[in-house]
Order: structure tokens, then C-alpha cells, then sequence
């Protein structure tokens, strides 16, 4: 039979429970990668606590986190989407579960903060300082300083396997691959405000120990 002790640890780590709940797998491994650059133990207990919806369904996270709840009911959960274009509006606050956040990009989608040159030179396995490559990547790009055109273009179809940036480099780019070849300095602000909701929720949980993180707001700090 477990020991007493044993069971107040179990019974501590459902009370504890942290769920991220993300649209598809390569968004857990953007968030993975882009985690790993301020904590590798962050980055693991980031896909731990990944529950993927199968795409932008809050609705769906809600239902799950009803049934996390019945559980455990001191859970805590994330739910990360997409803006979009004209994205669908969140389930109603009566329709939701106590615990659960819900976080959208303020960019059009996760993919837009990967539209970092040097990173996707990088990834398309050229040196960044090529610069022919370096030419045909700012062509399709918006200046990085251009916020508001960086909100809107749709970088899903712009990094996607034989998208107008892939066939324009002739190599095939991987949304996660980019991701890796970002250092800390490329995270946007939004990227770093995500961070810190992901590792508050994971305080406290047997997935940390305990630990607690300090994220920087500023990309240049650390």
C-alpha cells in the first residue's frame, strides 16, 4: 500500500496541475524551442504540461479543463491561439472554467514571430551573413521594425513547405527548425509575456519543484 507520505505527494501534484493548451505540435515545438533560449528545465516541463487541441478551438480547451477540474481542483491552464484574420471569439466567461486563461497572439499567428532573417538564413542551412540569402529573405519580409505589417501578414503561408520563402531559397523550411535558430535576443516581447504566464502557471508544480523563474521583459536582458 502507498505510504502517507506518498499519497500527499500525489494528491499534491493533481492539486498543482498546470495545463498549456496549444493548436497543433508545431506550436508546442516553437514554444519548446523558444523556451529552451530562457530555461532548458522550463522548455521540458513546457511539453509536459502541452495539451494539443487539433487547431484553434477554445471550446475544447475549456471541456477538458472542466474535466481537469473535476480532478484537481486547484489546476491552473493556458490556452494559446492564433489571432488569425478574423478570428472567432472566445467562449463566453460563463462557458469557461475558474483557472483557465486564455492568451492570443497579438500577431496574426505563432509562426509571425519566426520572421527573424538571420534565423530562417540559418535554417535554411545558409550562413547568415550570406548575402545573397540574406537579400532574397528581406524581400519577403516585413522590416522588423514594421510592427503593424508584421501583425498582419500571414506567415503560415509564407514559411510553409513550398511556400513563396521556401521555393525563393529552394530549400524547405520547418516552422520548429526556425524556432531553434533564434537566439534570446530575437524574442519578441509578446514570446518573453507568454513565458512568464508558462512558467507562473508551472510554479508550484511537481513538474518544477517548486522553482521559481524570472523572465526578463526585454529580449536584450540576460
Amino acid at each position: 500500500m502507498p505510504s502517507e507520505a506518498s499519497r500527499a505527494s500525489s494528491q499534491e501534484a493533481l492539486a498543482s496541475r498546470f495545463v498549456l493548451y496549444v493548436e497543433g505540435p508545431s506550436d508546442r515545438e516553437i514554444l519548446r524551442s523558444w523556451a529552451w533560449r530562457v530555461s532548458p528545465e522550463l522548455a521540458r516541463a513546457l511539453v509536459q504540461a502541452a495539451v494539443i487541441l487539433g487547431g484553434r478551438q477554445p471550446a475544447r480547451a475549456a471541456d477538458h479543463f472542466r474535466a481537469v477540474r473535476s480532478e484537481s481542483p486547484g489546476a491552473r491552464g493556458l490556452c494559446v491561439l492564433d489571432r488569425d484574420g478574423s478570428a472567432a471569439s472566445l467562449p463566453a466567461t460563463s462557458s469557461t472554467e475558474p483557472g483557465l486563461e486564455f492568451f492570443t497572439w497579438g500577431r496574426r499567428h505563432i509562426e509571425s514571430y519566426l520572421l527573424v532573417p538571420d534565423a530562417i538564413v540559418r535554417a535554411a542551412g545558409f550562413l547568415a551573413e550570406d548575402p545573397r540569402q540574406r537579400r532574397l529573405v528581406h524581400r519577403h519580409l516585413p522590416p522588423l521594425q514594421d510592427e503593424p505589417a508584421l501583425r498582419e501578414v500571414h506567415a503560415k503561408a509564407l514559411l510553409a513547405e513550398g511556400g513563396p520563402l521556401a521555393r525563393a531559397l529552394g530549400r524547405p523550411l520547418s516552422p520548429g527548425h526556425i524556432a531553434r535558430q533564434m537566439d534570446r535576443r530575437d524574442l519578441h516581447p509578446d514570446v518573453l509575456d507568454l513565458l512568464g504566464r508558462v512558467a507562473a502557471g508551472l510554479e508550484g508544480t511537481s513538474a518544477l519543484g517548486g522553482r521559481r523563474f524570472s523572465l526578463p521583459t526585454d529580449p536584450l536582458q540576460g
